[in-house]
């Protein structure tokens, strides 16, 4: 009954005019974004990060997760009709739903993607509506030291899970964790690695290195790709799948809800990795694996299901632990920062009606996604046609004005520069920005909590050791280690970079 009491608390938050046109904004530019290659919701949420500045916080962090959830909706399209991923996560799509589309059933293949990831989103919503709560109550017996221990298997599971190499990834969680020390110490009141610039006094903005590191670097390496023009080699036709198109696919759908919801969860994890997992049990699944790449509508239906669920649940160690599992979720904390609000389980109590207001707001986003994709679907692929020259102009004063607009200082925009080169340098020696991002969030915090942990136990460092929750986390967070350190996954990775 409590829960049903929230969830009308939600939609009465959700439902008011702002809200729903923020909602719709954010699906569109979502949609846009999945659709348009070489863009993506990190580039696209960090972008408007300080825009959210001037919004009300429910409407802000509304649109952003509108934006996060509906690139997985638009990347299908044009993974279906033009071979083309608009979005990482629909690379999995292109096997299954493009080879449908040159059998003549594109328009069934655009409705099984819209419907299971329709589903796959109603399905996880509900599942941080249930799970929220008490993950929450269990978060507010967590200590100084939980804490410390969970955000370090939070950075170990950004390590194990992010692709390349090992050390790159390691060395930018310490890279991040280092500018995350920059500024005023919180207990003495000194500054520190300022090197006497007092713009740094307060540490380097958050928004500003995201707006560099994948705003400005997008651009520059898109700027290098070679233009091509766009044209969808099958016709559309009928967008009712047939029976056994529907009997095909439905189990599937189901399949990749389930793995997308768990998966989801994980640091790290999220669409993507959801997406590569349940294509691979469905071919372990099938009785024809042969026909796998050939047009198979549950090795569309799996993924496309699995990416939607694992965006969605993505929200869960945000919501209730504070926690950001994947670069999406870091800009998430950004933009509460940006309103004062700490995340963390204290959310749901000091700030209820964002809470349920935000998880609401995904299930009309939700609807507001398949009316957006099925009729639209003409319109989003003639802007395939845009030239990248043509648009990036415009992005690129977009991003600069939204630097300048946080704190009107011509310094900010200097450092965003500064972070889009450093990106550009790291995009070409293949080394992710996701893990920086995630050390800078969570260094200030694990450095408080490290901080208040020896005061409590005065210096005693075993108290990490000591309390048997902190302990066992960071038992997982060495198991990890050690796994991702085998020989064999060390080989895989290393073969992933050089591909």
């Amino acid at each position: 009954m409590e829960l049903l009491n929230n969830l009308m608390t939600g939609f009465g938050v959700a439902f008011t005019p702002e809200n729903l046109a923020y909602a719709f904004l954010g699906c569109l530019l979502g949609t846009l974004v999945g659709v348009l290659p070489g863009l993506g919701p990190v580039p696209t949420i960090a972008m408007l990060l300080p825009i959210t500045y001037v919004l009300p916080p429910i409407a802000g962090l509304i649109m952003l997760a509108g934006i996060y959830y509906g690139t997985q909706y638009g990347g299908s399209t044009t993974a279906i009709l033009v071979n083309l991923p608009g979005e990482t996560s629909a690379v999995v799509t292109v096997l299954d739903g493009h080879a449908m589309a040159k059998n003549g059933r594109a328009g069934a293949a655009l409705a099984i993607a819209a419907m299971g990831s329709f589903f796959a989103g109603s399905v996880a919503t509900l599942l941080i509506a249930a799970f929220a709560p008490p993950l929450a109550e269990l978060a507010f017996k967590f200590g100084p030291a939980e804490y410390f221990s969970l955000m370090v298997l939070g950075l170990v599971g950004a390590v194990v899970l992010a692709s390349g190499s090992l050390i790159k990834a390691i060395a930018m969680i310490l890279l991040g964790l280092l500018l995350g020390m920059v500024g005023t110490d919180v207990n003495s009141g000194v500054a520190r690695f300022d090197f006497g610039i007092p713009e740094l006094q307060d540490g380097v903005g958050f928004a500003i290195v995201a707006m560099g590191v994948f705003g400005f670097t997008e651009i520059m390496t898109n700027l290098e790709q070679k233009e091509n023009r766009v044209e969808v080699d099958a016709k559309i036709g009928s967008l009712y799948p047939n029976k056994q198109e529907f009997q095909e696919s439905w189990p599937a759908v189901i399949r990749g809800t389930a793995v997308g919801s768990v998966l989801g969860i994980l640091p790290g994890g999220g669409a993507v990795l959801s997406s590569f997992a349940s294509y691979t049990i469905e071919k372990k699944l099938s009785k024809n694996p042969e026909r796998f790449g050939k047009g198979h509508p549950a090795g569309l239906a799996g993924p496309e299901s699995a990416n939607n669920a694992g965006a969605q649940t993505s929200f869960i160690p945000l919501l209730t632990l504070g926690i950001p599992g994947n670069a999406v979720m870091a800009l998430m904390v950004g933009a509460m920062t940006i309103h004062n609000i700490q995340p963390g389980p204290q959310v749901m109590t000091s700030h209820p009606e964002l809470f349920w207001g935000l998880i609401a707001s995904m299930w009309i986003g939700n609807l507001m996604l398949v009316v957006l994709n099925l009729p639209l679907i003409g319109i989003w692929i003639k802007l395939l046609t845009v030239p990248y020259r043509v648009l990036y102009p415009a992005i690129l004063l977009f991003c600069t004005i939204g630097v300048y607009s946080l704190n009107y200082n011509i310094f900010d925009i200097l450092i965003t520069a500064l972070f889009g080169i450093i990106g550009y340098v790291w995009s070409k020696l293949k080394c992710e920005g996701a893990p920086l991002l995630l050390g800078l969030v969570l260094g200030p915090l694990m450095e408080e909590n490290f901080r208040r942990a020896l005061l409590l136990s005065r210096g005693n460092f075993m108290t990490f050791i000591e309390r048997p929750l902190s302990a066992s986390l960071l038992g997982v967070a060495a198991l990890l280690i050690v796994i991702i350190s085998l020989p064999s996954l060390k080989k895989k990775r290393e073969i992933f970079e050089e591909n």
